[in-house]
Parts: structure tokens; C-alpha cells; sequence
């Protein structure tokens, strides 16, 4: 029988897909209101979305959250029935209670407390928005009426399907008043049997009381029910997995079908049946009911199957997750063993060990795809972080979502949400002027925040754009030279400009706010992305808004990488970050007279980099044209050279984090284990660069200074 607290976590997992369902209809709603056409079955599925968590939170005891979603269930139905009309303000208080609900499903999983005085507010609200509905609706005025007597002997079968060999049950259910309360009732426990097989039901005459002895609040009914199944036991004792505490339940296992109850082979026999004679109030008539499957649809108007889906625990996905990894380290050791035997391509343990490769980058791409999910939930608490800060600043914001169906590795979705959070609300507090500014260069009132998604290449690409000010690049200099991140007359770039906004420290901010002005918001921003293997960029243009990119790997498992000889230590260079390999002549290697040396590409000058000195394996020397040049593309959108002395192979590396065992490595991002046993890092090309280059040297303009 399944735990009860496993049946609770799956209730929280279920109020997520709800959650998600009622943001999704708020903003399709809000989406049509400027042109007044409602689709009613949106309006239903939001208002199906809060009555469901509120059962399912009753069924558990979480009252704060059963009085709330009770409070917002009420207002929805006032729209579904067309008795409220949908407009902005209404929006704005659905909205509000939206964000409440989903606090108060997070405190209760968690099992914290908050504060009553915000649902409080939002309840006040919702009834203010009703009062003119409430104020003309009948009061609860008690009714006088003539009670007649009926004597019930209800009967129902129920039927599926169920041939092969069966196991007979005879089960017995009284339900508790505390059943009824918790949002749960029989019918839900037969319809659950009669998909597991065949049901016949009646209940009880002795239990039903003379009406004088009718009790309102309590229960009388008890139900008897013969079953019949080819399931096994345990799956018919988890149907009542939620009711159990709540009635008293007998189930006993019988030889055969007790010949009182005949049961029908399937619905159609009981089409058949001739219809019940009406009753007449004034005997003591039976009355027989038939719960039957429903007809089925002619096979042009059956929708397609809904795809299965099993819900698995995310610490057995990582522990496959890491087999897997291990799984790709030993192809590559047999592969090592086997280049060492001197073994052929044409040989049968090389063709075999060849398609063993093939098979284990397979599973491991199959895996990958199990952890993989949409960035749709990451969006979606991005607009509660825009509602939020608009209120805050008193600016008009519209948030825009693009790609939302662009999956990504669960464990990316869940650190980026703390970087995403910060370029949000800058982007609603500095990037969006007020609405007067707005209007006075031609603009709309409303603001406008653009999220959205991609895959490119191999990874993934997130734009945070506004339609604002853009970045005042005099301001920013200004404020590094105040705040001596710069040297006094430093010639920098539009780019160099824009990614000072990343040093700690900095903040353009002229008072301290809620959402910012203490300078700590991009540099962990940047970070928490250098984290995650990423790199963030910024594009903007004086008036028309800013662009901020974010480039993330689509897992932290695996990646591509080009395996290099480091002045004899082996690395491993992310292939993501090169844009070429290169053995430039002397003629093309030039000195400044700082002794850093750059190369000579295509009319482009780009600073060369040694790896083996940047890491203290040898004294810095002069280029050899004997080694190679890997061209790769800094975070700051530059490019420098770094310098291997060899480049071994191409291939696909296990990632293993060096922090939780080891600590951080400055250059490094993590390690890899090679096929011979060995451990290679991965190394950072953009902190390696950017150790050994304070102030980057701007390519243009060092080459026009040259030419």
C-alpha cells in the first residue's frame, strides 16, 4: 500500500502542473480582453485548475490553503458564469492571488508559516471585486417545507472489461463525516474499481435512518460491493490509498461471485435491461441505478491517446546519470587499450568496440533527455518577478515570452533562476524609463520586457531584451573612474564599456532601492552563469533598450571536448568556445612592447594567450610556430589565441566538478577522465584570459593603429 507521505509529495508535483495550467489561462485571458472574446473553456480549465488544488489540499488538512483557494475559486466561477467581466483591474487581483496561491502550496509542502495578512488582503479583494454580484444574491433565509417519505434500495453495476483469470472481492465501505470534508467521496473509489475490472454495488438498507433521525453533518450510508479483477491485491488497496482514514473499510477475498449478485458481462448487456418503472412517492418502491462506461465514439471523433508518463525521483535519475558517465569513461579506456594493442579499424574487436561507442553516446543521449525540461515554469516565476517590480518602480511593464518549449537540463533550469531574477528586475529598474519619459520620445506607456529561448549550436541561447533607455555608456565611465575600477583616461570600447556593468561593486543606481542601487546584482549574475559553463553578453543601443545573452550548455553531465597537450599535462578545451585551430608563421606573431605577443588573422589582430605559463608549467617564451593556435571567443564577445603544444583528439568528456572534493580552480572548470585513467581538467578559456588581461586590448583598433 503506498505511503501516505509518497501520495502527498505527488499531490505538491500535481499542484505544480496546476499552477502552471492557471498562469498559462490568466495570461491568455488577459491576452483577450482588449478584444472582448473571451474563450469560456479557458476561463473553465483556470477555474478547474484552483478547485482541484483546493480538494486535494483538503484532503490533506491544509486549511489556510483550502480558505484561500476556496475565496479565489469563488470570484473565477462569478467569470465563468458571465456575472463578472474580465478586464485589467480584474486581471491585476488575479494575478495577485495567483502569486499568493503558489506561496501558499510552497509553505505548505515545505511545512512553513506564513502570514495570514497577505491572503487576507488578496481575499479582501476578490470580495470587493464581487460585492455588487453578493449584495443582490438571496440570503441564507431558512426554508420550510413538508418532508416526504421514501424508502431507497439502490443497486448499481458497474462494469469494464475483464476476461481471463479473476479474484472475487467483497468489500464493505461506511465513510466518515471527516470523508466528505476532505473533499473525497465514494463515487471517486468506485469509478477508480470499475477501471480495474468489474464492480457491482448496492447499499445497505439497515444504515439508512427514518428521515426524523437524519442527522445534517454526519454520515448513515455504508456500501457493499462485490469486485471483480484480474489486477493483484496491492493495486486494489491503493485505490483507497485516500480514503482509508477517513471510513471504516473491510475487503475479504471470496471464492466466487456470491450468486445474489449476478454480474453483467459488460455494458452492453446492461443497455438491454428494460428501464425502471417510475416511482411512486406514496410506495415503497425500489429504485434501481446503472453506472455504466459511456458509449464509445465513433472512431473518426476519438482524440488521440494522451501520452503515458511515470513520475521518477530525481536522485535515481542522477544515479543513472553517473553510471552512464562511467559507462562512457570505460569505452574510452577499451578504446585506449585497444589503439595501445595496435589493434586495426578493420579488425572484429574494433568494429564491435566502434559500435559499443556508438550505443553508449545513444543511452547517454537518452538519458540527458529524461532531465531534460522546457523553460516554461523558469518564465513563468520571471513574470511574477516583473509584476513585482513594476509595482515597485510605478512603471508600465508587459512581459513577452518567445520559445518557452526550449528544453534544458533540469539542473540549469533550477540554478538560473537567481541570475535571471537579478536581470529581470534591472531590466524593469534601469533598463524601462517612466511612463512620462516614455511619451515624451514617442513610445508607448507600456514598457516592454522580452524573455525568450533558443538552441543554437549545441547550446542554449536566453535574451533578456527591454525597449528602454539603453545603457548610458558616458555614466558607466564615469562612475568605474569614481569607483577606481578604471585608470584615468583609459580608451575603452562600447563593449568594454557595457561589461563593466559585471565587476562588483558597480551600480548605476542614483539611490538605494529595494530592487537595487547596492551593487551586487550582475557580477553574481555573471557568476552564478560562469557556474553553469556559461557565458553572458550585452548589446545596446542608446534609446532603443539593451539585450542581455546568456549562452548555456544543455547539460552539465557531458560536453564536447578537444583533448590538448599542455607542456606535457593533458586538458581538455570546451569545443563550444573554439572557432578555429591555426599554426600561424613568424610573419603573422607580433611583439608590443609590453612583450605580449598577438597574432595576425584575416586583417584581425588577436592577443595570444600560453596556456602552459598561465598555469605555471613553464616561463613565459616566445611563440613557436611549432604548436597550435585555438582561436576561441571570449564571454566579452572577443577572441584570443591560446597556445597547446599538441592536439591529441576530439571526443566527448565526463564533467566532474572539482568544488565538492576538491575547491576552485582559477582557469579551471572542471575535470574529466580520460581513457587511459588519467584526470584531465577542462579548462576556462575566459577566466584564463581575463587573469592575464586586466584591460583588454581592443583588436580594431590596435590593427588600424598597426596598418
Amino acid at each position: 500500500m503506498a505511503d501516505r507521505n509518497e501520495i502527498r509529495d505527488t499531490f505538491f508535483l500535481e499542484c505544480e502542473e496546476l499552477l502552471e495550467a492557471l498562469d498559462d489561462g490568466l495570461r491568455e485571458i488577459d491576452g483577450l480582453i482588449s478584444t472582448e472574446n473571451q474563450d469560456p473553456e479557458t476561463v473553465n480549465a483556470v477555474f478547474r485548475a484552483v478547485h482541484s488544488i483546493k480538494g486535494g489540499a483538503g484532503a490533506f488538512g491544509l486549511e489556510d490553503l483550502v480558505e484561500f483557494a476556496h475565496g479565489f475559486e469563488t470570484a473565477l466561477d462569478f467569470l465563468r458564469s458571465g456575472k463578472l467581466v474580465a478586464n485589467a483591474e480584474m486581471l491585476r487581483v488575479f494575478y495577485r492571488a495567483n502569486d499568493r496561491l503558489l506561496d501558499l502550496v510552497g509553505a505548505a509542502r515545505d511545512g512553513e508559516i506564513l502570514d495570514p495578512a497577505e491572503s487576507s488582503d488578496v481575499l479582501a479583494a476578490l470580495e470587493t471585486m464581487t460585492a455588487e454580484i453578493t449584495k443582490d444574491m438571496p440570503s441564507d433565509t431558512p426554508i420550510s417545507f413538508e418532508p416526504m417519505s421514501l424508502d431507497f434500495d439502490f443497486e448499481a453495476v458497474v462494469t469494464a472489461d475483464a476476461p481471463g483469470d479473476h479474484t472475487n472481492y467483497r468489500i464493505r465501505l461506511t465513510p466518515k463525516t471527516a470523508l466528505y470534508i476532505h473533499g473525497n467521496d465514494p463515487a471517486h473509489v468506485i469509478r477508480a474499481l470499475r477501471d480495474l475490472g468489474q464492480v457491482r454495488v448496492a447499499i445497505d438498507p439497515t444504515t439508512i435512518p427514518s428521515f426524523k433521525d437524519c442527522t445534517a453533518g454526519q454520515t448513515h450510508i455504508t456500501w457493499d460491493m462485490n469486485f471483480e479483477t484480474e489486477e493483484p491485491e496491492h493495486v486494489l488497496f491503493e485505490v483507497f490509498d485516500f480514503v482509508e482514514s477517513d471510513c471504516v473499510l473491510q475487503i475479504e477475498p471470496v471464492d466466487a461471485a456470491p450468486d445474489a449478485i449476478q454480474l453483467a458481462s459488460s455494458a452492453q448487456d446492461l443497455e438491454k435491461e428494460p428501464p425502471a418503472e417510475p416511482v411512486n412517492p406514496d410506495d415503497s418502491a425500489a429504485v434501481s441505478l446503472s453506472l455504466v462506461p459511456p458509449a464509445a465514439k465513433p472512431a473518426s471523433s476519438v482524440a488521440a491517446p494522451k501520452r503515458a508518463t511515470v513520475r521518477v525521483d530525481l536522485e535515481r535519475v542522477d544515479r543513472l546519470i553517473n553510471v552512464v558517465g562511467e559507462l562512457v569513461i570505460n569505452q574510452a579506456m577499451l578504446a585506449q587499450c585497444a589503439e595501445n594493442a595496435g589493434i586495426t579499424s578493420r579488425d572484429v574487436f574494433a568494429t564491435g568496440l566502434e559500435e559499443f561507442k556508438q550505443l553508449s553516446r545513444e543511452i547517454q543521449e537518452s538519458v540527458m533527455a529524461i532531465r531534460a525540461q522546457p523553460v516554461k515554469s523558469l518564465f513563468q516565476r520571471m513574470a511574477r518577478i516583473v509584476r513585482e517590480a513594476s509595482a515597485s518602480t510605478g512603471k508600465s511593464v508587459r512581459l513577452v515570452t518567445e520559445g518557452e518549449a526550449t528544453e534544458v537540463d533540469k539542473t540549469v533550469v533550477e540554478k538560473l533562476a537567481d541570475p535571471l531574477t537579478h536581470m529581470v528586475r534591472n531590466a524593469v529598474d534601469h533598463g524601462l524609463e517612466l511612463t512620462v519619459p516614455r511619451q515624451a520620445t514617442g513610445k508607448p506607456e507600456t514598457g516592454t520586457v522580452t524573455l525568450s529561448a533558443a538552441h543554437r549550436s549545441g547550446r542554449v541561447i536566453i535574451e533578456i531584451s527591454d525597449d528602454g533607455q539603453g545603457i548610458d555608456r558616458d555614466k558607466v565611465r564615469q562612475i568605474a573612474f569614481e569607483k577606481d575600477l578604471i585608470p584615468e583616461g583609459a580608451e575603452l570600447t562600447d563593449s568594454e564599456i557595457d561589461n563593466l556593468l559585471f565587476l562588483p561593486g558597480f551600480s548605476t543606481a542614483d539611490q538605494v532601492s529595494n530592487l537595487s542601487g547596492r551593487g551586487v546584482g550582475m557580477d553574481v549574475v555573471k557568476s552564478a552563469i560562469h557556474t553553469l559553463g556559461g557565458r553572458v553578453s550585452i548589446s545596446s543601443v542608446p534609446g532603443q533598450g539593451s539585450t542581455f545573452t546568456i549562452s548555456l550548455p544543455l547539460t552539465l553531465a557531458v560536453l564536447e571536448g578537444m583533448v590538448v597537450d599542455v607542456a606535457g599535462e593533458t586538458m581538455v578545451i570546451p569545443l563550444s568556445a573554439i572557432l578555429e585551430t591555426l599554426r600561424p608563421g613568424h610573419d603573422a606573431v607580433h611583439t608590443l612592447g609590453t612583450g605580449d605577443q598577438v597574432v595576425s588573422i584575416r586583417g584581425t589582430i588577436v592577443p595570444i594567450v600560453d596556456l602552459a605559463a598561465a598555469f605555471g608549467l613553464r616561463s613565459a617564451e616566445t611563440y613557436d610556430a611549432a604548436r597550435v593556435l585555438l582561436l576561441v571567443e571570449t564571454e566579452g564577445n572577443q577572441i584570443c589565441a591560446l597556445v597547446v603544444d599538441r592536439i591529441f583528439d576530439q571526443r566527448q568528456v565526463v564533467i566532474k566538478g572539482l568544488e565538492d572534493n576538491y575547491g576552485h580552480v582559477a582557469g579551471v572548470v572542471a575535470a574529466t577522465i580520460l581513457g587511459d585513467g588519467q584526470i584531465a581538467l577542462i579548462v576556462d578559456p575566459d577566466t584564463v584570459f581575463e587573469n592575464l588581461q586586466p584591460i583588454q586590448i581592443a583588436p580594431e583598433r590596435l590593427y588600424a593603429s598597426e596598418g
